[in-house]
């Protein structure tokens, strides 16, 4: 036992952020079940670039689906491949999700980020990768971009879990749990059970630092007057950012709306910290899991952040503590003009951008290793 499995005790879930098949071939993924009490995994176009487009550990397998499928679509090609490692973990974490009865032991698998704004096309893929997994325990990930509400809805009144990914903003968190909300609310109309629904809501953290920090390094160096004020929050904008949310999801739990469903079976859909890799090596590398502890919230890290948690993390609620420091920070946010709304719409579209990237770069991949016959 050691600090990744205090977490638990204080209602916090550890899950992967990262999938590649000879990790799980290897049994890399069963052991941090069996020893860390790792709950669940997440994936995303940039880490499947990482496993895929190096390297030949899917080679094989890719040689042995084109003998099958002569001329198939690049795409089709990598689903086949990303679809084989959601399944193995998936099984890998069914033993967890049976136990928890279907509070946890998810593994999430992710939609084009090409269709990021275009609701229809993400309900009708997400709809197509549930079925396609055919697994209780996955987890669609949808953006949560204003055309992600309403897929979100959607696609968990049809009882499909969803992992809403890419915020940044307290605005953009409300709103995708409120079309979480909708979503059971539908379900509850057409007489379907809710109780076995998941969702988490992924706030990314250390990119907002990143960018505001830079902002302020920028302006120290110019001679700023407020030059002590910046330094004062630097690197405390996005745990402040979340801590809110986390206050927000508190009294939303508490409301006759959530109550209603709640009655009838609802699972809370959590706070999920991402992005919680140190950018910064003056920051200390658990930063963003010490201060985020609390009830309720999965913290999805790569294998570094996890090996270091692992041996020197320090496990205590921090989530719900100097919450009117919390408060302060981003009262001095704004005061210094640092413009937190802005900075955070920004890193949503960068990060769409991103992904959108490592997917150009996965299939470019995948498309050069065509079989001579193709």
């Amino acid at each position: 036992m050691g600090a990744l499995n205090d977490l638990e005790g204080f209602g916090q879930a550890v899950w992967l952020d990262f999938v590649d098949r000879k990790f799980l071939e290897a049994g890399g993924l069963q052991k941090l079940v069996d020893e860390d009490g790792l709950t669940g995994v997440t994936s995303n176009p940039s880490i499947f670039e990482k496993a895929m487009g190096h390297g030949d550990a899917y080679d094989s397998t890719l040689a042995e689906y084109d003998k099958q499928h002569a001329g198939a679509a690049t795409i089709d090609r990598y689903e086949h491949l990303a679809i084989q490692d959601i399944k193995a973990a998936a099984e890998t974490l069914k033993p967890v999700y049976d136990k928890l009865d279907a509070k946890d032991g998810y593994v999430s698998l992710e939609v084009s980020p090409y269709i990021s704004d275009d609701t229809d096309a993400t309900i009708a893929e997400a709809k197509k990768l549930w079925g396609m997994v055919d697994r209780p325990n996955l987890m669609i990930k949808i953006p949560g971009t204003l055309a992600g509400g309403p897929a979100i809805s959607s696609t968990i009144a049809s009882g499909i879990n969803v992992n809403v990914t890419l915020l940044f903003a307290l605005d953009a968190y409300i709103r995708v749990a409120e079309a979480y909300a909708a979503g059971l609310e539908e379900r509850v109309k057409q007489g379907q059970p809710i109780d076995k629904i998941a969702s988490v809501a992924s706030f990314f953290v250390s990119r907002i630092d990143s960018s505001i920090d830079k902002e302020i390094d920028a302006r120290i160096e110019k001679g700023d007057a407020e030059a002590e004020a910046l330094k004062a929050v630097r690197g405390k904008v996005a745990i402040a950012n979340a801590k809110m949310a986390y206050q927000w999801y508190l009294d939303f739990l508490k409301s006759d709306r959530w109550q209603a469903l709640a009655a009838k079976g609802a699972q809370p859909q959590r706070l999920l910290w991402a992005s919680t890799g140190v950018k910064d090596p003056s920051y200390p590398d658990t930063l963003y899991i010490d201060t985020l502890i609390g009830k309720d919230t999965v913290n999805t890290m790569p294998p570094k952040t996890m090996d270091a948690f692992r041996d020197h993390g320090t496990a205590a609620e921090t989530i719900t503590q100097d919450v009117e420091g919390a408060k302060h920070t981003l009262a001095e946010a704004e005061r210094l003009g640092l413009d937190l709304n802005g900075v955070t719409g920004k890193l949503v579209e960068e990060g769409v951008a991103s992904f959108v990237k490592a997917f150009d770069d996965l299939l470019g991949s995948i498309a050069k290793k065509q079989p001579a016959t193709a």
